[in-house]
């Protein structure tokens, strides 16, 4: 009895997906990102032009002060902005399509929250805990925020709605925030927990580069092998089901690639909102609705979001800075209002 709706709801996905439009936004955000990060490693306190940037990356002399800039300083931030770009765009597009909530964000629903919460208590009690450590703390403090979130969005009557589950992580979010600020005053860590706060990747060394990228790029990879099956989710759990899928299994596999995404990203950049919410959005209303489009396009054009606001953060007010969270804010908070407003009956 169900087929037939099921191949309608199929032929309509197919007529609403763009491939030829998907592959021109991978290719050519990809040449886009390119000279974005040879952008970012020659903008700063110490202009350097391209032709430097190019023997710098590919004709590396240590005794050259520039050169040394560019492989110490620039790069590491330039890649660092891409990574954490792509892993936070990937996870909202993982979050709305397997909970067809629009809202749905790791800053929104309060995951980023709950791993800065686990930083918060590692600076105070554990502050010789190695980066893998920490790591591993902000994965569990993500895990749980998403748990609570939840939990308490599903005790409503009525069950899970997109809004109350919004509700739900706006209202944890806020608890751990709290919690995350009582820690930092009392044990005098308000310091540490600054760059946290803000948001931003200047300071970041190969080390942590060495360490995160696996995580992310596993994980988007794994997002990629998984998006056929987040499209039929997207489409309703009855259509997923009815067409053999075996949702329970499909969304846990999406918590864990979201969790290892939200958690690697913030550990290392701090909490930065609004990517996940902004880039699937654009990248559905370019590409269609298949995910096998949508996650790798929201990986290249999270990226170049990253690193255009991270370059944009250095030319506003120079030679001051502006934190890339909060220009990430600044095109996120109007964004996230306009959809709240499309969002009728609710």
């Amino acid at each position: 009895m169900s087929s037939p709706l099921n191949s309608k709801a199929l032929a309509g996905t197919k007529l609403r997906t763009r491939p030829l439009t998907a592959t021109i936004i991978l290719f050519g955000g990809f040449a886009a990102l390119l000279f974005s990060l040879a952008l970012s490693i020659s903008v700063g306190a110490a202009d350097i032009n391209l032709s430097t940037v190019w023997n710098g990356v590919f004709h590396f002399d240590a005794d050259n002060i520039q050169h040394q800039i560019i492989k110490e300083l620039r790069m590491p931030r330039a890649l660092a902005a891409a990574l954490v770009g792509a892993a936070f765009a990937v996870a909202g597009s993982v979050m709305q399509g397997m909970t067809r909530n629009p809202l749905a964000d790791s800053s929104l629903l309060g995951i980023n929250a709950g791993a800065g919460f686990m930083l918060a208590l590692c600076f105070a009690f554990f502050p010789s805990i190695s980066y893998n450590g920490l790591m591993l703390v902000c994965f569990l403090g993500a895990a749980v925020s998403m748990g609570l979130v939840y939990g308490i969005g599903s005790m409503a009557k009525g069950g899970l709605t997109p809004v109350r589950l919004t509700l739900a992580g706006a209202a944890v979010g806020a608890l751990l925030l709290a919690i995350t600020e009582g820690i930092a005053i009392y044990f005098k860590i308000g310091q540490d927990l600054a760059f946290w706060y803000a948001g931003g990747v200047a300071g970041t060394k190969w080390t942590q580069i060495q360490i995160v990228w696996p995580w992310i790029i596993g994980a988007i990879l794994g997002a990629i092998i998984l998006s056929r099956s987040i499209t039929l989710l997207s489409l309703g759990e009855d259509v997923a089901a009815g067409l053999g899928q075996r949702t329970g299994l499909v969304k846990a596999a999406g918590v864990i690639i979201v969790l290892l995404l939200a958690g690697t990203a913030v550990s290392a950049v701090g909490s930065i909102g609004f990517v996940g919410l902004i880039i699937p959005h654009i990248c559905r209303f370019l590409v269609g609705v298949d995910y096998r489009w949508i996650i790798p396009s929201s990986a290249v054009l999270g990226s170049l979001l990253m690193v255009l606001a991270d370059i944009g953060g250095r030319i506003i007010n120079p030679p001051q800075e502006v934190a890339i969270g909060v220009i990430i804010a600044v095109l996120g908070v109007p964004f996230f209002l306009y959809l709240v407003t499309r969002m009728k009956g609710e």
